[in-house]
């Protein structure tokens, strides 16, 4: 076998270019017209989209809620047979003939409400371990002082350049001339 990587040609296109500044003040104004149509394409379709996704909702409604009523009666039943659908607690699924219905426990999870103040009571109470303080490279501060980090590896100060083309346009503000 070959260990050469196959190379893939592609034709160069070819693409008009403007010969003077009167062209691509030509093309800027189609680029702007162009943009605008894609805009009203872009609307039309989310009309379009909404309607269909309004229709698909209501008649999905009533399945929704049937689906929520079964839920709920199954699991009133299931919870009221849980010892002897967990055979005394020692499975935590119960097979039915068209299907199965599941108990699982999800791991814990901290919640924490009024952070600052949690925060400042664990540092009275000297529970500091329970406490992160997260060291990051201040981004911000380096591109304020590119000199001061400048023989510093590993950090490098990077800017580009985009060509943008911005046609005119006018809004329209709604009143009357």
């Amino acid at each position: 076998m070959s260990n050469k990587k196959p190379r893939i040609k592609t034709s160069a296109s070819a693409v008009p270019v403007p010969q003077a500044r009167e062209g691509v003040a030509d093309y800027i104004r189609e680029i702007g017209e162009r943009q605008r149509e894609l805009t009203r394409i872009e609307a039309d379709m989310n009309d379009e989209i909404a309607r269909i996704k309004e229709r698909y909702e209501a008649d999905a409604e009533p399945h929704r809620q049937r689906i929520n009523t079964l839920t709920a009666g199954a699991q009133i039943w299931c919870e009221a047979n849980r010892e002897q659908l967990t055979q005394g607690g020692k499975v935590k699924t119960a097979a039915f003939t068209t299907g199965e219905i599941q108990w699982r426990t999800r791991p814990p999870s901290v919640r924490i409400t009024g952070a600052e103040a949690v925060l400042d009571l664990l540092r009275r109470m000297g529970l500091t371990r329970f406490i992160r303080e997260k060291e990051e490279v201040n981004k911000e501060a380096i591109l304020n002082e590119p000199e001061a980090v400048a023989h510093v590896g590993g950090i490098s100060i990077s800017q580009g350049e985009d060509f943008l083309i911005v046609p005119f346009e006018a809004e329209l503000t709604g009143e009357a001339a």
